[in-house]
């Protein structure tokens, strides 16, 4: 039988200069109009079942080869994000300030080349659903298709993903068991002091020196209340305050994010933001408001699955290219809201000397397309074997 990165590879430069379109035409986070649509043309063209809309602006494409029940969930993310992108190729964003820099129109195109190469050969028996999700960089595409009944309108046994990582050399995957990619948790603390001349500190309730103090203070939470058993992340990104030299504002205000392996440490994090947050903000006689939003669940391979992908990738290029035990990241990916309700699997392969992913100089390499193709294409001939009708 022939390999799915043989055949895949006939058609890499028409998928490659698929990705390439893609990259030049950047969208935002559940405006994805133009991906979606393309996504949705190119499956209606290779004689696939179409459904756009699904969470906004998702597509799912379904796919039904013999007579079996068994169903498998493949999903890419389509969103960009808000970048200026620096790199002078041929293809560069066209719509400034918006820039594939995490490497989605890479997945969109991986996962449609492993429908074209689906449709084409049927080599499987079950339904395949093709999940095109938007919305992954933190404005809650996954939550979104969810709350659309995506697994209710198209039911998996089983869903799987993977994203490209840089400095891993193309033809390579890697995959953690169990807990693979931290939760992320976004905040804001809105502080209201007193505002006064610069030159008058005692008639004033300073919120820049309050904003300060909690800054400080929150990083007692991972040093003294989290387990050094696990994992916990607090960083303040952001602090906000004034607009003259010469004058003490009113308010101030501080963002950021935290990061944990597990959903109960993020609980704990928070209760000990909320418990500083207004205690410091009292002691200075200020007031203060915290808003902690979850924005990423983390992400857990299931063992079964974990075995499923890990194996089909060994197939493709031999056990010695396939690293079974990665690191987990305290990266995040709300893929793991999926994988809170179908059992499922995350894996990464090798986009190969490059910038990293979120930055100005990042580009998918091309020459990992049919890797991700393929790997999905044989998950699913070994997931729901022919022969089995």
């Amino acid at each position: 039988m022939t390999s799915p990165l043989d055949q895949i590879r006939r058609y890499h430069p028409e998928l490659s200069a698929i990705r390439q379109d893609i990259h030049a035409h950047p969208e935002l986070g559940l405006e994805e109009h133009r991906t979606a649509d393309l996504v949705a043309r190119k499956l209606e063209e290779w004689g696939i079942e179409v459904h756009r809309g699904v969470g906004q602006t998702g597509v799912v494409g379904v796919l039904r080869s013999g007579n079996g029940e068994a169903t498998i969930g493949l999903r890419a993310d389509m969103d960009a994000l808000p970048i200026v992108e620096a790199n002078d190729f041929s293809y560069r964003s066209q719509n400034h300030g918006k820039m594939h820099a995490c490497g989605h129109d890479g997945h969109t195109t991986m996962l449609l080349g492993a429908a074209r190469y689906l449709a084409e050969t049927r080599n499987f028996n079950g339904t395949v659903n093709f999940i095109f999700q938007p919305g992954e960089e933190g404005v809650g595409g996954a939550l979104a298709m969810l709350q659309d009944d995506l697994f209710q309108r198209f039911p998996c046994n089983a869903v799987y993903g993977m994203h490209n990582r840089p400095g891993m050399p193309v033809g390579k995957y890697g995959i953690a068991p169990g807990t693979a990619m931290a939760g992320g948790g976004f905040f804001d603390i809105a502080i209201t002091g007193k505002g006064a001349h610069g030159a008058r500190p005692e008639e004033s309730i300073d919120p820049v020196l309050v904003a300060c103090h909690i800054g400080a203070a929150l990083q007692s939470i991972v040093a003294r209340n989290v387990s050094p058993r696990d994992t916990a992340i607090l960083s303040v990104t952001r602090i906000l305050s004034g607009d003259a030299y010469n004058v003490i504002p009113q308010t101030a205000t501080l963002g950021g994010t935290v990061r944990t392996m597990k959903r109960e440490t993020m609980t704990l994090v928070e209760e000990g933001m909320q418990r500083i947050v207004s205690g410091v903000a009292a002691a200075f006689g200020a007031t203060a408001e915290l808003d902690f939003r979850l924005i990423f669940a983390p992400l857990v391979n299931h063992e079964a699955e974990f075995h499923a992908i890990a194996d089909a990738a060994a197939e493709l290029v031999g056990d010695a290219n396939v690293n079974r035990t990665q690191a987990p990241a305290p990266a995040s990916e709300d893929f793991a809201f999926m994988l809170e309700q179908v059992p499922g699997a995350y894996i990464n392969l090798g986009n190969g000397d490059c910038a990293p992913v979120h930055n100005h100089h990042y580009n998918f390499n091309d020459e990992a397309i049919p890797f991700g193709s393929a790997l999905f294409s044989r998950l699913v001939e070994r997931q729901l074997p022919r022969g089995t009708e």
